[in-house]
């Protein structure tokens, strides 16, 4: 037993590595939230690294950057009585903040359902643990509204044909993210496919922080909540009557 052991480890150690590998670069590996942040773009670009021959069919490649996740209640709304009411509620555990993907051909083309089911790449494969009580028999209808919603607010996303491979060996691609990001680390994932299958992947991560004012006043809200609120009670009260001193003046011009 000792002996098939130590020959089957041996052949483990003389397998060939991977043929085609992921070699990454990022523009920038943090984005900074300041009180004129109107939203950033990242330039993700890289190479394949081979140890033999560009071998047929080509290759795809798919990028993903995927923001921190949250707990969402979806409330579905009807029309009774003549009023709009809510009426069906369902928890989903975890949904991204943020999500985009980038592909260099059509998504039918770069995966298979079975890839993406195994590395939960698309979409809907990132929204987990949707929890409907028995009397909602439609609760991914509900999934589809975070996704809907989310992609009108530019924070879901999936570009096609938007991944420029050169070559076979370079590739590049622009994410756009906008102004209304989450603080907090950004999981950026890269596929090559070939054939729809996963060939090989590249994991890496961006950080996105608050700076400055909006810092402080994060801070502040989190970690002093009552001088927060009071803060924020004064601003109002002295905006309030800067609006109405300066309304009298022009009364009385």
């Amino acid at each position: 037993m000792t002996r098939l052991i130590a020959l089957f480890v041996l052949m483990l150690t003389a397998l060939p590595a991977a043929a085609e590998d992921v070699v990454l670069g990022l523009s920038r590996d943090q984005v900074s939230i300041s009180t004129d942040f109107d939203g950033s773009e990242i330039l993700i670009f890289g190479a394949v690294k081979r140890e033999a021959p560009i071998s047929e069919p080509p290759l795809q490649v798919i990028v993903t950057v995927e923001g921190p996740h949250q707990r969402l209640t979806v409330r579905r709304k009807e029309r009774r009585f003549g009023i709009w009411m809510n009426t069906d509620t369902v928890e989903v555990d975890a949904a991204p903040s943020f999500y985009a993907i980038a592909t260099s051909a059509p998504w039918e083309e770069v995966i298979t359902n079975t890839e993406d089911l195994r590395h939960g790449i698309s979409i809907p494969r990132v929204i987990r643990s949707v929890g409907a009580p028995m009397t909602v028999l439609d609760s991914q209808n509900f999934t589809r509204a975070v996704i809907r919603i989310n992609e009108d607010n530019g924070t879901y996303a999936l570009n096609q044909d938007a991944v420029t491979l050169r070559e076979q060996t370079l590739f590049d691609t622009r994410i756009s993210m906008p102004a209304n990001l989450t603080e907090g680390t950004y999981p950026t994932r890269i596929f090559l496919t070939r054939e729809g299958k996963v060939v090989s992947s590249y994991a890496t991560e961006i950080e996105v922080r608050k700076v400055g004012l909006e810092r402080w006043l994060f801070a502040l809200s989190r970690e002093q909540p009552l001088v927060y609120g009071l803060m924020s009670l004064a601003i109002a009260i002295f905006a309030g009557w800067g609006a109405s001193a300066a309304f009298r003046a022009i009364r009385s011009s």
